[in-house]
């Protein structure tokens, strides 16, 4: 049984060799040779023009690592004020903040693991099973896929660019994480200038910037590109409305609706829907003005009492039409009515005095809907249906409603073609310019690592003669790198997990 067992174990072992799989627990890597001759036609493809494009990653590469430190000194005293004021800022003025650990990529030299940095002010900062939607973990292993792939593809023609030698190219998953790497000659790597190690060790974070940059020109240019398919300007085209939305049912919206208009706040692309719900929430609610005639017609008695939170409630809690207005006149400034909303709004105009609703010497009054705090009387225009009255709070309505900025000019287009495009240029431009952010950091096992000990012996050759007296420089910077952005690990995951 024992001879057997052995002999399995053997065969297994040949078979993941030949098939350049390796197995551990948590960790799984394929290595090929297949793409070699590829990397070979593109290390050497138009010299010239790599030794100068690779130049100006090693200059990219070498101000990113100083950047980069700065960046993350700033963000770790950001968030330790944070923790120590008592009224906290609101995290969107929070320029990062590292949120999860991601082994993404690296040389075959060393186990890296990276770490992904993403902007607090951007939907996409996000950490797996916290704050990130199911539906959205596409978008997010691809572009981590991608942004490593594209990471390595750098170092491995600015090898063959300097004639190192190149083994093989992978991909591997830790836990749930893809990543890829290169595998490169230590020995040819150690024989050339610091200067030709700098082009490889930086061709990583170069070639991250730069797919960041070329996503966001396509995200910026997206409305031109799809032009000829998809026009926009128009307003917010509805492409989700979530089952438990209360913008769901026979007078909400429907998948295919314009939204132009949230109350009288104009609404040209998704853009302006958010901004508008956002002034809706931060402002108070607005009045409509209704004459003395009608607002006697539509009122009726109601028992007016309060609700915990302080507001006024004077209608039935079985209605589903009416809604407690409250308004003043010159002799009592604290009246209620309760009243049909869509009566009372339809054709009327916005105000938030009496003195607003003056016209043709028409007795009318302001009237404002007592609603409980935070919640908003909101009319959607999406015409040419009948305007939709939500009563909540704006943010629900905007996390429950999925729009796009991009009208179809054609029934047969997808609608929601344009947003998976947006959604993904938006991932691979945080992750990738995480990866360009990161990667640079001087910290152990990162490319700033690398980055860093070729620059010491490319400027303080002549300064420091002894090369153990550099390394000792390297490893004191490459501490206070790592401690620094261990820090920024350790309170980033805290402020996301335990606020």
């Amino acid at each position: 049984v024992l001879q057997s067992s052995n002999s399995l174990k053997a065969s297994y072992e040949d078979w993941l060799l030949t098939y350049g799989l390796s197995v551990s627990p948590f960790h799984l890597r394929w290595q090929t040779a297949l793409f070699n001759r590829q990397f070979y036609t593109w290390g050497r493809w138009k010299p010239k023009f790599l030794y100068l494009w690779f130049s100006a990653g090693m200059v990219f590469g070498v101000v990113a690592m100083f950047g980069s430190v700065i960046l993350l000194g700033k963000t770790l005293l950001q968030t330790l004020t944070q923790m120590l004021t008592e009224a906290p800022k609101a995290q969107n003025d929070r320029m990062l903040q590292v949120v999860v650990s991601v082994p993404s990529s690296g040389l075959c030299l060393r186990a890296v693991c990276k770490l992904i940095v993403l902007h607090e002010n951007s939907p996409y900062s996000v950490v797996p099973g916290v704050n990130l939607p199911v539906s959205q973990l596409t978008y997010f292993f691809s572009a981590i896929l991608i942004s490593g792939v594209i990471h390595e593809v750098g170092h491995g023609v600015a090898a063959i660019r300097e004639q190192v030698r190149f083994n093989g190219f992978g991909i591997f998953i830790f836990i749930v994480y893809p990543g890829a790497f290169v595998d490169l000659f230590t020995t040819h790597l150690q024989l050339i200038s610091p200067v030709q190690q700098l082009r490889i060790f930086c061709a990583g974070v170069w070639h991250n910037f730069v797919l960041g940059v070329a996503s966001f020109m396509v995200l910026f240019l997206l409305p031109a590109i799809l032009f000829p398919f998809y026009y926009t300007g128009v307003g917010a085209l509805v492409t989700e409305v979530a089952e438990d939305s209360p913008a769901n049912g026979p007078r909400g919206l429907f998948v295919g609706d314009i939204v132009t208009n949230l109350q009288d706040c104009p609404v040209y692309n998704v853009e302006d829907w958010n901004s508008c719900l956002g002034d809706i929430s931060e402002k108070s609610q607005v009045g409509y003005c209704v004459s003395a005639a009608t607002l006697q017609q539509l009122s009726f008695p109601a028992r007016v009492y309060r609700r915990l939170d302080g507001t006024v409630e004077c209608c039935s809690n079985n209605s589903l039409t009416d809604i407690c207005f409250s308004y003043s006149n010159k002799l009592d400034s604290h009246l209620y009515a309760c009243l049909p909303a869509r009566k009372v709004i339809e054709a009327s105009k916005v105000c938030q005095t009496n003195m607003d609703c003056h016209k043709d010497f028409v007795p009318s009054f302001c009237v404002t809907p007592s609603l409980e705090n935070q919640t908003r009387l909101i009319r959607v225009k999406h015409p040419p249906h009948i305007d939709m009255l939500y009563v909540g709070h704006p943010m629900h309505l905007q996390y429950t409603v999925s729009l796009s900025s991009f009208v179809p000019r054609q029934n047969f287009l997808s609608i929601d073609l344009p947003v998976v495009i947006e959604t993904f240029c938006k991932y691979l431009i945080s992750l990738s310019g995480a990866l360009a952010v990161i990667n640079a950091v001087p910290c152990f096992a990162l490319d700033g690592q690398w980055i860093l000990n070729s620059f010491l012996e490319a400027t303080l050759s002549s300064l420091i003669v002894e090369k153990h007296n550099r390394e000792l420089v390297g490893f004191l910077i490459l501490l206070a790198g790592s401690a620094l952005l261990a820090a920024n690990v350790a309170l980033g995951l805290w402020m996301v997990t335990a606020r």
